[in-house]
């Protein structure tokens, strides 16, 4: 079996050499980089299966990179490794398409565990590249929801929410755990936001009568097909 290839983007060359080998001691190949212009030039030279991006990093910051790399691919996992704590800073993060936030300190064993089970999820998710919704087919991966000879194409946050909200078709999807998933928190303004997704959503399945989105107020939504 070939070894996961992680890009590790670091500035800090003692903690940068060693977390790449922690991690090669796993059994992962890692691709260190010590700056974010050199990231994203690695990025697409190789083919990583995930990142683990620091937040402070000169010539281009570790969120920055993520807008540039997410122009590039929407789906692969990523990791923030940060001193900084404030909310808005985790907020960002997310807000920018990061699947993880960890903050320094934090210990070797963590990392591996988060690195795992994004690498889990994401390989579960590669599994189900096209999905059925009713007459609608679902491409996740390349973010495309076709209707016969009709393709929409999704944003990243549409793509995301619709395929959680299939995983968990004809259940209640809790409001609070998909908030703090793919918008950071649960606060007014991102339950706002959301509301405004499942209405394009709505839109968009709406050729299909026997797909809705219902609103099971207090709890969530439920994608019933």
């Amino acid at each position: 079996m070939s070894k996961t290839t992680i890009l590790l983007a670091e500035d800090e060359p003692a903690l940068g050499q060693i977390i790449k080998e922690s991690l090669e001691t796993r059994d992962f190949t890692i691709l260190l980089c010590d700056n974010g212009d050199t990231a994203l030039q690695t990025f697409q030279k190789e083919t990583p299966e995930l990142l683990v991006l620091d937040v402070m990093m000169p010539k281009k910051d570790g969120f920055t990179l993520a807008k540039d790399i997410r122009a590039i691919d929407d789906t692969v996992p990523i990791i923030f490794l940060t001193a900084k704590s404030q909310t808005k800073d985790v907020v960002e993060g997310f807000s920018v398409g990061g699947n993880d936030y960890l903050k320094k300190p934090f210990s070797m064993e963590e990392l591996i565990v988060r690195i795992n089970n994004l690498l889990n999820r994401s390989r579960v998710q590669k599994t189900a590249d096209v999905i059925q919704i009713g007459a609608y087919t679902f491409d996740f991966p390349r973010q495309l929801l076709h209707f016969e000879d009709n393709t929409q194409q999704l944003t990243h946050r549409e793509s995301h929410l619709l395929f959680h909200l299939v995983k968990n078709k004809n259940q209640v999807l809790d409001r609070s755990l998909i908030l703090n998933k793919l918008w950071g928190n649960d606060d007014f303004f991102s339950a706002r936001s959301m509301d405004v997704f499942i209405t394009k959503l709505r839109k968009k399945l709406s050729k299909d009568t026997s797909v809705q989105i219902i609103n099971v107020r207090g709890y969530g939504y439920k994608l019933i097909s």
